[in-house]
């Protein structure tokens, strides 16, 4: 396994600063954002589908910090009931899997996306439960008339363009936001889609990162090292599904954090020690979106902790994958 970066908190710094900065901490991969609901001021598709040159250039420029690209980023939500947000992001999608083919790389990160309940519909709809029936009934026009069908065109233009592997992060307000969902989908449109796993996401659901994973053995195609902290009173009367603001964190259920800062080190000991058991050897991609740590103080907590804990060189027999 690598260390990488989701270089998207370093938003304001020009991309040789953060490679620069990066090297420096020992980290080996990035991840670039390109669009959606992730800033793509590192790499903007636009600017380098138009100029081979430019791709040459930032080639140069990762090589010369000894940086590789661990995937292109697009996080978005391409079967919005709104046309024009789906449109637009389904162009991000299409445009990150060619700036892909530019650049060598052959994963891209993004979401499943969730449409509305109904053809009319105006706003996405998560459903959470099965009963009463109608919500049996919206979750099987979503996946059989707009999610399956959306992802079968989809993962075509993918492969097209080189892209091998579509890791979707299982997020809740999506369709696919635990392991069960992300193999329904897997199952019906192919196995070019697998899991850009995050823990984050899954702690405050009450899923076992390691259960998860040997769930998902052969599916996990990038990872995202993020933590989450589940606050045990607030928790205790509202239980986790709090749609409360971020922003106030005295009062949410449960809140992103560092690595390390949620769960403690055994945690993220066996995590890591799952992903090597079930034959990950990819990229271990921090993203900071902790409230109470700077991005700079964040990555850099995040980074020494998990030169501690990760795994990053293969036994020579490893019999049991």
């Amino acid at each position: 396994m690598k260390l990488g970066v989701l270089t998207v908190p370093l938003k304001e710094w020009p991309a040789e600063k953060v490679f620069e900065y990066l090297h420096s901490l020992g980290v080996q991969t990035v991840e670039l954002g390109t669009g959606g609901f992730t800033n793509h001021n590192h790499l903007i598709p636009d600017v380098y589908l138009a100029d081979d040159k430019k791709i040459a250039e930032y080639k140069e420029l990762l090589k010369k910090y000894d940086i590789e690209i661990s995937a292109l980023s697009c996080h978005g939500n391409p079967v919005h009931p709104n046309e024009e947000k789906a449109k637009a992001d389904h162009e991000v999608f299409v445009k990150t899997c060619q700036l892909a083919q530019k650049l060598g790389v052959e994963t891209i990160v993004t979401f499943s996306g969730c449409p509305g309940d109904c053809p009319e519909s105006k706003r996405p709809n998560w459903v959470t439960c099965p009963w009463p029936n109608d919500f049996h009934e919206v979750l099987e026009w979503q996946w059989n008339e707009v999610l399956i069908p959306y992802w079968k065109k989809a993962v075509e233009i993918a492969k097209s363009y080189g892209v091998k592997r579509i890791a979707l992060e299982m997020h809740p307000g999506f369709c696919v936001y635990n392991p069960a969902t992300l193999l329904r989908l897997r199952e019906a449109v192919g196995d070019i889609i697998g899991a850009n796993f995050d823990p984050s996401h899954l702690f405050w659901q009450g899923v076992d990162p390691c259960a998860a994973l040997r769930a998902l053995k052969g599916a996990v195609y990038h990872f995202h090292a993020k933590d989450t902290r589940l606050d045990p009173y607030n928790k205790a009367v509202n239980g986790v599904l709090d749609n409360g603001s971020y922003a106030n964190i005295p009062q949410r259920s449960w809140v992103f954090r560092t690595v390390g800062y949620g769960s403690n080190a055994a945690v993220w000991k066996d995590i890591m020690s799952t992903l090597q058991m079930i034959g990950y050897d990819g990229s271990v991609s921090i993203e900071h979106e902790d409230g109470l740590m700077s991005a700079k103080e964040g990555l850099e907590k995040a980074i020494a902790f998990l030169k501690i804990v990760m795994i990053t060189e293969t036994p020579a027999n490893m019999w049991w994958v």
